[in-house]
């Protein structure tokens, strides 16, 4: 059928070492299912998958399952570590909405463990990234709205590549920061905060390169189930944005 997104014998050549081993009885067509889970992710809801994919229901156990045992996150994160990337990386965080499906509290008071909080925006996840120079994702994190950035940061210190230099903005601007950056041999090209006593001097031109993450959150958005999360569980939702990273960047 036309109009439907299907993958390449080459991009399920990439994604086959990453598939879990089958137990039992045999797994229904994984390039049908995986097509139409990428296919559903893209803007649709589950019951809306096209017949070609097969039963929803096939699709979103499938979905789940692997969700849950972070499946997508491997794929993106295992085809993300052959970026060769020796220059430059940024690093940047931005707001996803959560639908009400995704902020039903009855359970759990204000959505604690779901990496859900309010802000000024409403109720919403925050995404934390790092990508290469190219504005390719590396690696990504999820907290709660309300979550600063240092937090993400911290969490994605340990997989920093090895370069020269690091783009952020001035959320990044912390004397902690600069240091541990420069401890791991990394110059931070980032403007200081207006109430500092003595700005930082940073390269406005190499800082301006920093857009492409911006661009890269702006792509990672036009998928639906990344722009509003719906999933209540989190670690759901960031198999839903490593997919997303995954077709889009990296396949």
């Amino acid at each position: 059928m036309t109009g439907l997104f299907w993958l390449t014998d080459a991009q399920m050549a990439r994604l086959a070492p990453f598939f879990p081993k089958p137990h039992g009885k045999p797994r229904v067509d994984d390039r049908r299912v995986l097509s139409g889970i990428i296919f559903i992710n893209r803007g649709l809801r589950w019951r809306d998958a096209p017949a070609a994919f097969g039963p929803h229901k096939t699709l979103n156990n499938r979905w789940k399952r692997w969700s849950d045992k972070g499946i997508f996150a491997r794929m993106m994160a295992g085809l993300a570590g052959e970026h060769g990337e020796q220059k430059t990386v940024m690093i940047d965080a931005t707001y996803l909405k959560a639908h009400q499906t995704a902020t039903s509290m009855a359970a759990e008071k204000r959505g604690r463990g779901r990496l859900i909080g309010r802000t000024k925006g409403g109720i919403n996840t925050k995404l934390h990234a790092i990508c290469d120079s190219r504005g390719r994702p590396l690696d990504l994190f999820v907290t709660a709205g309300q979550v600063s950035d240092y937090i993400g940061d911290r969490a994605l210190l340990s997989t920093l590549p090895d370069v020269d230099w690091l783009l952020g903005d001035r959320g990044y601007d912390a004397d902690w920061f600069r240091e541990a950056w420069k401890y791991k041999g990394i110059r931070a090209c980032i403007p200081g905060r207006k109430q500092r006593k003595k700005q930082a001097e940073y390269d406005k031109r190499r800082h301006k390169r920093r857009n492409r993450i911006e661009i890269m959150f702006g792509r990672l958005k036009d998928w639906r189930r990344v722009a509003t999360r719906y999933d209540r569980c989190p670690k759901v939702f960031l198999s839903a944005i490593a997919l997303a990273a995954l077709v889009i960047f990296w396949l």
